[in-house]
């Protein structure tokens, strides 16, 4: 299931409770958006496309180690 936001036209601006769900997906987004970020860092994508079968081990384990260094 994807959750995606509201958006606004040009003749129906969003309502208070639209922005404020808009707010809160990006409140959830963000830290998974940072997660992928600091991941491409690591290279981990040219890794992952020579050896698909450890792919989710070595993403667990980076995403440890960027979330502990972040954390810094």
């Amino acid at each position: 299931m994807v959750i995606t936001g509201y958006k606004a036209a040009r003749n129906r601006p969003l309502t208070r409770g639209q922005k404020l769900s808009n707010t809160a997906l990006a409140a959830v987004r963000a830290p998974v958006e940072h997660g992928f970020a600091h991941l491409k860092n690591w290279r981990i994508r040219g890794k992952v496309r020579t050896a698909p079968s450890w792919a989710t081990a070595l993403v667990r384990a980076l995403l440890v180690l960027t979330n502990r260094e972040v954390a810094r």
